[in-house]
């Protein structure tokens, strides 16, 4: 690790170990279905702790986010990986188009839509609106066997707005329509919702021209009059 984020890592073991909660574990393991093991700690609680364990330290280098991101997501806890979600949201421009591979791992590892929604919209997704010669690889995720790496896909404009490549998302939601995984589906209505937002004339005559899975129209013109 590098110095800041061997520095973070002792931090955040330290702080949010302190923080245990053993029946709020449960309960939050039981939320998410028994898929990961919990400490216990609330949201709330988790963004206090999370600046107390960042309190004084400098800016990090996309060495020192990569580090921290793979110490966490090494870590049993479900918290860890949600403290890592939070410092690359913050500092996503820092990253170079090289930290995909490190995004690809994070998402295809202990997947679930927790943490994989978060990277997606804004680690994937800033990556991509910065290093345009990234899109070549969300048109390789869309077509992945892994699921997560698809939904990634589909997502990844989700905050883009005006920005959006549309046709890109469109064909992107066309390839996957028939998906069997209520997740990438429920993306698919997800994604066209939020660009309903921009666009919406654009969104309602692309569903009406599209055989999509029912949970993805719904989703798609909840909005919609």
């Amino acid at each position: 690790m590098t110095p800041l984020a061997a520095e973070v890592t002792a931090r955040l073991t330290r702080v949010y170990g302190a923080a245990r909660d053993p029946d709020r574990a449960a309960a939050m393991a039981a939320y998410m279905r028994g898929q990961f093991a919990f400490l216990g700690i609330p949201s709330p609680a988790q963004r206090a702790l999370a600046r107390e364990v960042l309190a004084g330290l400098p800016r990090p280098a996309e060495d020192d986010l990569r580090d921290v991101a793979r110490g966490c997501w090494a870590l049993p806890e479900r918290e860890y990986q949600y403290f890592a979600c939070g410092w690359l949201r913050r500092h996503a421009r820092v990253c170079s188009a090289g930290f995909v591979p490190v995004a690809r791992d994070l998402v295809t590892t202990k997947p679930w839509w927790d943490t994989v929604d978060a990277l997606a919209a804004h680690l994937v997704g800033p990556l991509v609106a910065a290093h345009p010669a990234l899109v070549s690889t969300m048109d390789e995720w869309v077509e992945d066997d892994d699921m997560w790496l698809v939904r990634t896909a589909i997502l990844h404009q989700l905050r883009y707005r005006e920005a959006t490549d549309a046709a890109r998302l469109f064909r992107y939601c066309t390839r996957q329509a028939g998906h069997p995984d209520f997740f990438i589906r429920k993306a698919i209505g997800w994604a066209l919702r939020e660009y309903a937002k921009t666009d919406p004339a654009a969104v309602r005559s692309y569903v009406e021209a599209h055989r999509l899975a029912p949970l993805s129209v719904r989703e798609a013109l909840k909005n919609l009059a």
